[in-house]
């Protein structure tokens, strides 16, 4: 909201008297009902603003409901029906809220989403991934990837690399083939016969090691089993003596990313695969909804 914005909401709500000084009313706008809010975002300015305050107030209540009718507005703030509907009509105004044609609620508008979206593009996406990614290195105390699918290839994004003695490398800044790594096949699976053709206009694909897939008709078979179980897995298919298991990731602006954990060889057995598989899948729904 600028200045300008800001002008015109406290004008459109502001009391017909004028007020030099806080009245006292003003200064009880911090009430005790309300000390939760205080303390969660810093004391009370020395000089509130009740009108900019309660249309505040408003939109922070769509924190913990989808939507806010007239009464339950009018309740919350303490104030009568008539202000409610000013305060509601004027963020309805700058697109804030709208109103449900049904049940003529008022639902979070447009200009919350699209700062809300603005806000995590300006954010780097390991800054906003890396908590989950460290939760997932300190339950497993393996090689942690993250990577975003760019074209045929899995270019990996982020990584936390395991601090024991026998481990598998960092990949962070790598570009491998994305039908060579768990990563890579499991946002392959996300796309369509027609995407992956695109990809892969020939049968003959690229390979690392003598476990590489490398024929189209076998990776749309591992790509199906893929989309069954929910995660994918790689043997020894990049790099000899690395097994992996990866989770997809769709970001809501179409992107394509995945989270996996890379294991030693040695240490991989069929029960901790089912265990990561399933780790990583509750950590991607997590991801999914901080990515733009």
């Amino acid at each position: 909201m600028n200045s300008h914005d800001l002008v015109s909401l406290v004008d459109g709500l502001r009391p017909s008297r004028t007020e030099t000084e806080p009245p006292v009313s003003n200064m009880k706008l911090m009430s005790a009902s309300r000390a939760e809010d205080d303390s969660r975002y810093g004391p009370p300015p020395q000089y509130p603003i009740e009108s900019v305050d309660n249309a505040l107030r408003l939109l922070l209540l769509f924190e913990t409901r989808p939507s806010i009718r007239l009464t339950d507005a009018s309740k919350y703030l303490g104030v009568a029906s008539s202000t409610a509907h000013r305060l509601m009509g004027m963020l309805l105004y700058r697109g804030f809220v709208r109103q449900n044609p049904q049940t003529k609620a008022y639902e979070p508008g447009q200009a919350l989403s699209s700062i809300a979206f603005a806000i995590r593009r300006h954010v780097d996406i390991g800054t906003l991934i890396r908590p989950a990614m460290e939760r997932v290195f300190e339950a497993t105390g393996e090689t942690v990837h993250f990577a975003e699918l760019k074209g045929s290839n899995a270019h990996f994004l982020e990584a936390i690399e395991s601090q024991r003695a026998v481990r598998v490398a960092s990949r962070q800044g790598a570009m491998l083939p994305a039908n060579c790594t768990a990563t890579g096949k499991a946002m392959l699976s996300l796309l369509t016969t027609e995407q992956l053709h695109a990809l892969y206009p020939y049968e003959e694909l690229p390979g690392l090691t003598k476990g590489s897939i490398i024929s189209r008709s076998d990776l749309e078979r591992a790509l199906e089993t893929i989309r069954q179980t929910g995660y994918s897995t790689s043997q020894e298919e990049s790099e000899d003596g690395v097994m992996s298991v990866a989770v997809p990731i769709t970001s809501p602006s179409g992107g394509y990313y995945g989270i996996n954990v890379s294991v030693p060889a040695h240490r991989m057995t069929e029960q901790l695969r089912t265990e990561l598989g399933a780790m990583l899948q509750t950590v991607a729904k997590e991801i999914q909804n901080l990515l733009v």
